[in-house]
């Protein structure tokens, strides 16, 4: 045998390897679902924060200029719209990612 032949067969025998390994190798679901929940923190905290800072705006200018409540449930319902517009800003970005990565796979496999 000479040394390039063995040197091809050593390739092979690698390839065929590395093939078997990436076939057995287990799925990461985790990362998906942390990804998910992460997700779905981010838009219950812009909407309580959207909430939270249109209480405190409109109690300080309640307080100031004594109106009573009036300002801080006028502030309270802005800061609700607010925060559910950048909830659906939020999906509307996760959703676009989905469709980028699930647009790149359809292509890798149909290269492949």
């Amino acid at each position: 045998m000479s040394g390039s032949d063995e040197a091809e067969r050593l390739k092979a025998l690698e390839a065929r390897i590395a093939a078997a390994r990436k076939a057995e190798a287990p799925e990461h679901h985790m990362g998906e679902h942390y990804s998910q929940a992460q997700v779905a923190w981010r838009m219950v905290i812009e909407l309580v924060a959207g909430l939270g800072i249109g209480f405190g705006i409109g109690y300080g200018l309640d307080v100031l200029l004594g109106t009573g409540p009036w300002l801080m449930v006028i502030f309270v319902v802005l800061g609700l719209i607010a925060g559910i517009k950048t909830m659906i800003r939020s999906a509307e970005e996760v959703q676009r990612k989905q469709g980028d990565a699930a647009g790149t796979a359809a292509a890798e496999r149909e290269k492949g």
